[in-house]
């Protein structure tokens, strides 16, 4: 069935407080996409991040991001007084994330609710259904707040080995911090499924990402040693990185640490089958980010100053979506398969029978023969105009040589135009193209330069930053964005989307729900 959506990371969404968060904007957002026709709202990974405010580096693959939390909601539930909100306000319509003033902030507001918290039987039963890894996570943070914010590898032996009686002393004397890292949690939980709730009565589903590594830094490197490449020190032997290519010439050492694939399939893929079934819990389909890492991945020796000298390995290819299928039946699944792709990432596809991802800012280069070019698609994939990774498409276009231009108007039948008008002409080409599903991100829909760019690879600042204006979101728009959907077959009736609903609800009513409602 033919679909569309939108790409906007929750913390890009427009609001008072310094970020986008749970809150009015994020339920009006809901609203605005159902008058614009659309079917799915994607966002960015969900996890707690740090000081540069990247998801992909996130101190747990579990947890939720303390910065997303509603100060609305938690005043709604009496934690907080409505007096007390106009001192975490930042500038109206400020478009950039300042992520360090906001943490201070946003901490201080959680601390001051969670000081008048009462623990309640469901917040007992979170913590409880959740321990396997809000215990080590809260853990973790407690810890690394009493040590001044050093990761857990620079922690003294006894923490950073997780000797008994060091952790035995930290959760008797941080009772408290403990258990306010734990409130933290329940309470976005909480406020993400209320709204993905109402997304759903509203016909809007949620397309989760998944990144395939996670952080050094994390509360999973620190607690389960075991699942990844590490000497008898707990240092990575290797990390996670890509090699050379024409924009990086020395690669890219990204550092995460490596997964110890033998041990996965010893396991049978415990731990990833828990990580699976926390994302089905919580999103409605899946991308799984760096897919072609699961087929072979490079490797680059730690401590090296480049990428140059990785390795490709060889991954765990079919064996841990068979589980996961066996697991969880045919969940919906969108495979990020960008990058260095090599015949075994193809093959590696075709088994999984997931939908692969078109990119048209990559279609146009000098070979005019381009595997992003839409008359080379078949059904099964998403099309997206670019990704948080890629350059808006105006951006893009103020960059590309005259040939390239000139075979982009060649393609879509449009000459000696602005960019703002060829960026659009590329949205009707994504939104006709045979693709089952189109994602645009919001900002092309918009015609935005650079300067709204999520992120650049490669770069460390001035990422995941931008935020979209509660204006620039009018009713003219979203007619607009209807018509194209429209006129293009995308569009899915009312009564389409309370059975694609009704589907959703049923995939779902078996599985363990972690999530409290009110």
């Amino acid at each position: 069935m033919r679909a569309s959506g939108i790409l906007l990371p929750v913390f890009s969404l427009p609001g008072k407080y310094g970020i986008g968060t749970l809150s009015k904007e994020a339920y009006d957002f809901v609203d605005w996409l159902k008058k614009a026709g659309q079917v799915y709202w994607q966002i960015l990974p969900l996890g707690p991040t740090g000081s540069t405010g990247s998801p992909y580096q996130s101190y747990s693959t579990f947890a939720g991001d303390p910065n997303l939390i509603s100060l609305d909601a938690l005043c709604e539930d009496g934690l907080l007084n409505p007096s007390e909100l106009k001192a975490y306000e930042m500038p109206a319509n400020n478009e950039y994330i300042n992520y360090k003033d906001l943490t201070l902030r946003k901490w201080s507001a959680l601390r001051l609710a969670f000081a008048r918290f009462k623990s309640t039987d469901e917040f007992e039963k979170y913590c409880e259904e959740n321990a396997e890894w809000l215990d080590d996570y809260a853990l973790f943070k407690t810890i690394k707040d009493s040590t001044g914010g050093l990761p857990w590898y620079e922690w003294e032996r006894p923490l950073k080995f997780r000797h008994k009686a060091a952790i035995d002393k930290i959760r008797k004397e941080r009772e408290d911090d403990i258990l306010f890292y734990k409130f933290v949690e329940y309470s976005f939980s909480r406020q993400w499924q209320k709204l993905k709730e109402y997304a759903n009565k509203n016909g809007i589903n949620i397309i989760g990402d998944l990144p395939i590594y996670v952080a050094l830094d994390s509360a999973d490197a620190w607690s389960s040693p075991k699942l990844f490449k590490y000497d008898k020190d707990l240092a990575p032997k290797v990390v996670a990185g890509c090699p050379p290519d024409c924009f990086t010439p020395d690669g890219q050492l990204w550092g995460n640490p490596v997964y110890d694939w033998k041990y996965h399939e010893k396991t049978d893929f415990e731990w990833w089958m828990k990580r699976f079934k926390h994302c089905f819990e919580i999103y409605d389909m899946l991308r799984i980010d760096h897919f072609r890492g699961f087929a072979s991945y490079y490797e680059v020796e730690n401590g090296a100053p480049n990428a140059i000298d990785g390795k490709w390995v060889k991954g765990p290819g079919i064996k841990i979506f068979d589980k996961m299928k066996k697991e969880f039946g045919d969940v919906p699944v969108i495979a990020e398969d960008l990058g260095f792709l090599t015949e075994d990432v193809f093959e590696l596809l075709e088994e999984t029978g997931y939908p692969g991802m078109k990119i048209l800012e990559f279609a146009f280069d000098s070979s005019h023969d381009s595997l992003y070019l839409p008359h080379k698609y078949n059904r099964n994939c998403v099309v997206y105009t670019g990704t948080h990774d890629n350059d808006t498409v105006v951006g893009w276009l103020e960059s590309v040589g005259w040939e390239e231009r000139k075979f982009i108007c060649d393609y879509v039948g449009h000459y000696n135009i602005a960019n703002e008008y060829l960026a659009f002409e590329i949205v009707r080409l994504a939104m006709g193209s045979i693709a089952d599903l189109c994602i645009i991100p919001i900002q092309d829909y918009l015609s935005l330069g650079k300067w709204a760019r999520t992120n650049t690879p490669g770069t460390v600042e001035n990422n995941w930053r931008w935020r979209v204006s509660k204006e620039a979101m009018t009713e003219d728009l979203a007619a607009k964005i209807e018509w194209l959907t429209d006129l293009f077959g995308r569009k899915m009736k009312a009564a389409d989307k309370e059975e694609k609903t009704e589907e959703i609800t049923e995939e779902n009513k078996d599985k363990k729900t972690t999530v409290l409602a009110d």
